[in-house]
């Protein structure tokens, strides 16, 4: 993992040009965009307006986001999650740039699959590479309390990188011997040289079962991004529902585990084409999580297993409580998984094609942006439903 001395630069959001919207959400509007001033790549870029924020501390929580961010990117440019390439603050807007991600996320590429699942070679590779990035967060203080498939997005060389820290909180972690204080982790063993590998060698053969293909189809993707404040033990109740671990429906506080427990939901979902625990409606989702057990298909196996011990309703219990990603990566199911060699592995299962976005004409200003959705319609500029909330998936490929 590569350290930032340097501090993320200033954005002149006048030098920026927008090129498509990725994303729509409640609090900002996600575009991809090229600086006029550089001619490095394009990027994402979120952006809040502050004359129409809806939520009372949406500034606030647009700041904690570029804190974090900024904190994150200064601590070690981590493989799996975003780095902060700039940020912009006027009386108008505030906005934060992190690097640009045309494979999609999660939910849209297992849709795209044949059957709407992964194969368990999929699963392993996805899951190992999520699983480092929650661990580096954890070790930093942080619990991300969103995962969830549309959070988890594929970059250009196939890895995964999570996004959007809207829930994410601070945490201290307890002392030795409690909760989730990770002490005494077993020393790894130092990197080894290996030439560039390809997916399917990124695990020892006794460790990887033959699928039928752990390759998956391309996809188009939904995107967004944000986040809030610390302690030891946090009462929020936050997540998205099917999602939400049993702890924070009974309100009896939560810490790391709540990242495990979402990480046994999305492992069904990948699975099984659904969540464990939905229900008709949110009363019901709730009722399922607390008192129901996740139903499994065909013979138990390590798979299986993995997701019953991360989907254990007593956080004390739950994998991954005590020390955390190393009671994870120790399971059965990622047997022979080479840890420190996920970043080398150049045929991950889906690798998207090269983005075509023109750089040279087109776009549009952000002001411009905005400007103009303030405007009535008219034949010349008229934002239609579709394209101001629903035209938010990337470049299908």
């Amino acid at each position: 993992m590569e350290t930032s001395k340097t501090p993320p630069p200033e954005l002149d959001i006048d030098n920026l040009r927008a090129l498509k919207v990725l994303g729509k959400g409640a609090t900002g509007t996600v575009f991809l965009v090229h600086d006029n001033s550089s001619h490095d790549q394009p990027f994402a870029l979120k952006v809040v307006e502050k004359s129409s924020s809806v939520h009372r501390h949406s500034d606030r929580r647009a700041r904690h986001e570029i804190s974090l961010l900024r904190r994150l990117t200064a601590a070690s440019h981590h493989p799996f999650l975003p780095h902060l390439i700039g940020s912009s603050e006027n009386q108008d807007f505030i906005c934060w740039a992190i690097p640009y991600c045309p494979g999609g996320d999660l939910n849209v590429l297992r849709h795209r699959q044949n059957d709407g699942v992964f194969s368990p070679p999929v699963i392993r590779f996805y899951l190992a590479e999520i699983i480092c990035a929650i661990e580096h967060l954890h070790d930093q203080g942080i619990v991300y309390r969103d995962l969830k498939p549309e959070n988890i997005l594929v970059q250009q060389s196939g890895h995964v990188t999570l996004t959007d820290f809207d829930l994410s909180r601070d945490l201290v972690p307890r002392k030795p011997g409690n909760s989730n204080f990770y002490p005494d982790r077993e020393e790894e063993e130092k990197p080894v040289k290996h030439p560039p590998l390809k997916f399917t060698r990124f695990v020892n053969k006794k460790g990887l079962k033959k699928a039928k293909s752990a390759r998956v189809s391309p996809v188009s993707r939904r995107n967004v991004n944000d986040l809030i404040p610390t302690n030891e033990r946090s009462n929020s109740f936050v997540g998205t529902e099917e999602y939400v671990a049993p702890e924070v429906i009974r309100g009896d506080g939560h810490e790391f585990a709540v990242d495990w427990w979402a990480l046994g939901v999305l492992c069904y979902e990948m699975l099984y084409g659904t969540t464990p625990f939905k229900g008709k409606n949110r009363k019901e989702t709730f009722r399922k999580i607390l008192l129901a057990e996740p139903e499994f298909i065909g013979k138990p196996n390590a798979l299986t297993d993995l997701i019953g011990k991360l989907l254990e309703k007593d956080p004390t219990r739950r994998l991954g409580y005590r020390r955390g990603a190393s009671e994870i990566k120790g399971h059965e199911f990622f047997k022979g998984v080479r840890w420190d060699l996920l970043t080398e592995v150049l045929r991950p299962p889906f690798l998207p094609l090269r983005d075509e976005t023109e750089l040279t004409e087109g776009g549009i200003e952000i002001r411009e942006y905005f400007r103009k959705l303030k405007l009535p319609p008219s034949p010349l500029w008229s934002p239609s439903l579709d394209e101001c909330r629903n035209n938010v998936s990337l470049t299908e490929f």
